[in-house]
């Protein structure tokens, strides 16, 4: 139903003057009633109005009907939708947007509908009617059939039917589409994405260069196309084909806006079964630079723990698990990204020691820790923006910021001046920590229904694991180097080039050394694994300690530990051949229960084997004849000749060594010149050789069974 008009629109609908109204209105008595404005207007109703007029009104009502928004969402909601081009969808509404103009239009004028559809395209085709203009450049012309299929498309549930693609059967046919098999296309495709701001021009001098002059389509070779050809081309298929374009081109972008990634979020069912962790720079500088910021992220109640630290490194972890540990307690797994500080020798002892359980996500997929990624998201959206210093999260954002500041003003100015930077890194830490248990905890999460992270966590009963705060300290306090291992030398252990006795700890042992964050000058030591506490080791010069003292205390340590180790064992004494008698009857014994199987045996025989047989065959002796032998006997029974005495070996020397002690030993006289000699052949190499084999007789019990 119409609004009651006035006498003015009334006037302009039928292009008369306002005086020519006003007296058709009197000559005819129009019905009116008095309205409540300024000059208190005659209002006349619009069904009371005559027909001419109601028609001619309800044209000019028309140019504002656009699509009825249940028939626009009931047309959305088809499954062919989808598959409409833009165009064809435009040309669908522009339909819809008719036959709703033609049924106010029938409405308002009280014709019935087979007149009021005849009176309604003639007057469209007239151009009477006004109506949207994308409506007009979408539909020319129509006729009453043409509303009756429109109607009955509409009623079916159909409404895609209305939707007109002129050049669906010329799209993806053109030249550069099929020529050489497709081909073309794809050079140009690679081109695009190999370098995104290649011109018309430039990609037509690629394809020149790759197919030449004349191109192949369905067998006949048609020249190449032109230049407005290629433009057009690009231009479509820009559209067409954005995600494989952006993919190549910029894959981070692709993965933040195109990737499917589904809702992540990871199944827990408690507090501190999983935290997620992660770094990210600072959007906002302070006095002294820009400092990065380490966030981890309870995932069951979104609760989150922020650090400020100069640098990413391991000791920054640590930090950040201090924290987070004596506010919520131990968790039972993190998960973190392969970065070095989160992979770093130091992180993952310090979660070893702590029992607690490491996933890490795949490389270059953020989307696998999404929960951290988007809570430092929202800290640097909701809290880096708001303070002073604020830099932009992009280069976009720091030049919009330097943009509003005149080019004189920021000339030769340094960054703490250009973005007015007036924060310390303790007051940027504050600030972090009092949004994140302030403004983020107490506001509805959408991940929790609604709820906030301070009322899931509080309301969750899940025993806290506590741990010591001075124990936490030792775990997180940084080792010594790379990883902490050292090998205990005579000076110490060897930290930075300087020495750190460790008193009771035996030089050549393997240990893990941890130095006291508050005292330069000390160190604790741990076995390699870290589960066993050695000692304290103290470097003298910084510690302000007697280095003397210092010493001849490890000293005295060692010298009673050496004592005590090696008591019992003094005890124990071994006989000089009793390795050799013990290792040797062991194989008597293993060989006695063995018993080899006989092999078959053949004679090897080449003429250098058998003329060694030869020459150590025995040789039948010859007679000797009587006169020789008379002859032997006669020298042999010579006076003056000499016995000939055989070499006193090495051996011969030994046992007269032995001798000779044996009877010193036993208190029998002994020859001085024995004596003599027994004294400087034990000062030779000789003796010392039998004695380290056979040991000392001197010192044996019995030394006259040493060797023998």
């Amino acid at each position: 139903m119409m609004e009651p008009l006035s006498i003015g629109a009334i006037a302009d609908a039928l292009g008369l003057t306002k005086r020519g109204a006003e007296v058709r209105a009197a000559r005819e008595n129009w019905p009116f009633t008095i309205g409540a404005g300024t000059g208190r207007p005659r209002l006349y109703a619009f069904q009371a109005l005559p027909q001419d007029v109601r028609v001619a009104c309800a044209k000019v009502q028309l140019s504002a009907i656009d699509v009825p928004v249940d028939i626009a969402a009931t047309a959305e909601a088809e499954p062919e939708a989808e598959r409409l081009a833009l165009n064809a969808a435009e040309q669908r509404d522009a339909r819809l947007a008719l036959l709703a103009a033609v049924e106010r239009f029938t409405a308002s004028s009280g014709l019935p509908r087979a007149r009021a559809d005849a009176l309604f395209c003639s007057s469209y085709e007239a151009g009477t009617i006004e109506v949207a203009p994308w409506v007009r450049a979408a539909v020319r012309s129509i006729t009453p059939r043409t509303l009756f299929r429109w109607r009955a498309a509409r009623a079916a549930g159909a409404t895609h039917r209305l939707a007109v693609d002129r050049g669906a059967a010329r799209r993806g046919r053109g030249v550069l589409d099929v020529a050489n098999e497709g081909g073309v296309r794809n050079v140009i495709l690679a081109a695009m994405a190999k370098n995104p701001f290649l011109s018309a021009d430039h990609i037509c001098a690629v394809v020149k260069a790759r197919f030449g002059d004349m191109l192949d389509v369905d067998g006949a070779s048609v020249p190449i196309p032109t230049i407005r050809t290629f433009q057009n081309a690009l231009k479509a298929w820009r559209e067409a084909y954005k995600s494989e374009l952006l993919a190549l081109t910029d894959p981070d972008a692709f993965k933040n806006k195109l990737r499917v990634s589904g809702r992540t979020a990871h199944l827990v069912s408690r507090c501190n079964e999983l935290w997620t962790i992660d770094a990210s720079p600072a959007d906002a500088l302070t006095k002294d630079g820009r400092y990065n910021t380490y966030v981890a992220v309870d995932v069951y109640p979104r609760r989150v723990m922020v650090l400020i630290t100069r640098t990413p490194r391991a000791a920054a972890v640590g930090l950040l698990m201090r924290r987070a540990i004596l506010e919520w307690g131990v968790p039972e797994r993190v998960k973190t990204d392969n970065g070095s500080d989160f992979t770093a020798k130091y992180t993952e002892r310090v979660l070893a020691a702590l029992g607690i359980e490491v996933e890490l996500s795949a490389p270059f997929s953020p989307w696998q820790k999404g929960t951290v990624e988007r809570a430092i998201g929202t800290m640097q959206r909701d809290l880096m923006r708001t303070l002073p210093g604020f830099i932009g999260h992009s280069v976009a954002d720091r030049k919009a910021i330097e943009g509003r500041k005149a080019f004189a003003e920021r000339l030769g100015r340094d960054d703490d001046k250009a973005f007015s930077v007036d924060l310390t890194a303790a007051e940027l830490q504050d600030y972090c920590d009092r949004w994140a248990n302030g403004r983020y905890a107490n506001r509805p999460h959408s991940a929790l229904a609604g709820a906030t992270p301070f009322q899931v966590a509080s309301a969750d009963r899940t025993p806290i694991r506590r741990v010591d705060a001075r124990a936490l300290d030792m775990l997180l306090a940084p080792v010594a180097g790379r990883n902490g291992i050292r090998t205990v030398g005579k000076e110490g252990v060897k930290v930075d080039h300087t020495f750190y006795i460790a008193a009771g700890v035996l030089p050549g042992t393997e240990v893990l050394v941890r130095m006291d964050p508050a005292d330069m000058g000390r160190a604790y030591l741990f076995d390699p694994s870290g589960e066993t506490f050695i000692g304290e080791a103290i470097a003298p010069e910084i510690a302000g300690v007697d280095p003397a003292e210092a010493v001849a205390r490890a000293q005295a340590a060692q010298k009673a530990f050496m004592a005590e180790r090696t008591a019992e064992l003094r005890k124990v004494k071994f006989r000089p051949r009793e390795f050799a008698e013990a290792i040797l009857r062991e194989g008597e014994q293993q060989a006695g229960t063995l018993l080899a199987f006989p092999k078959r045996e053949e004679v090897h025989s080449t003429p250098a084997i058998e003329a060694a047989i030869e020459a150590t065959t025995p040789v039948e002796p010859r007679p000797v004849p009587a006169s020789v032998v008379d002859l032997q006997r006669q020298l042999l029974a010579e006076d003056n000749v000499a016995p000939i005495r055989r070499a006193e070996t090495g051996h011969d020397r030994w046992k007269r060594a032995c001798t000779i002690t044996a009877a010193l030993k036993a208190g029998r006289d002994v020859n001085p010149d024995d004596l003599i000699w027994l004294g400087g052949y034990r000062e030779g190499s000789e003796y010392r050789g039998y004695a380290a084999t056979w040991g000392d007789p001197l010192e044996e019990e019995n030394p006259a069974e040493a060797g023998f």
